[in-house]
């Protein structure tokens, strides 16, 4: 991948529904060139997809928050599954370093949010957490 490939990549997570003719004229190349470039990171798996963030979806959890969960003894399937039972967990990631799991969270209110990490933080085997807000979200993850 070259620098105009970033540039392209970059174009489009800033707005993936860019034209063809934009894309053209904002990275100086020809429209054919664009397309044979998209169509060649597709190719290459670069290019995973593409998605929408919907209004719903971003007024269903205005406060939302990422907890990174260190759990001790050989509990971790236990409080996954746990974890995946509440309402409030969105997706699970399993880790390396100092946590071993990253839940992101989506809740209502900052009361709400606040419930669901002391649950979280009173199951059996959890030895400690961290917790981020998310402030904005410039892109999304999903593909």
């Amino acid at each position: 991948m070259d620098d105009m490939d970033q540039r392209l990549i970059s174009a489009l997570r800033h707005d993936a529904r860019t034209s063809l003719s934009d894309l053209a004229s904002l990275l100086g190349l020809s429209r054919t060139t664009v397309r044979a470039r998209i169509e060649r990171l597709r190719a290459s798996g670069e290019i995973l997809g593409f998605s929408v963030v919907l209004r719903g979806d971003a007024a269903r959890d205005p406060v939302r928050a990422l907890t990174m969960i260190g759990i001790e003894g050989r509990g971790t399937d236990r409080i996954l599954r746990t974890l995946n039972g509440l309402p409030e967990v969105r997706a699970l990631h399993s880790t390396n370093g100092r946590w071993d799991v990253i839940a992101e969270l989506g809740a209502p209110t900052l009361e709400a949010l606040d419930a669901v990490l002391a649950r979280i933080r009173r199951m059996d085997g959890v030895a400690n957490s961290e917790t981020s807000l998310l402030l904005s979200t410039r892109k999304s993850a999903r593909g």
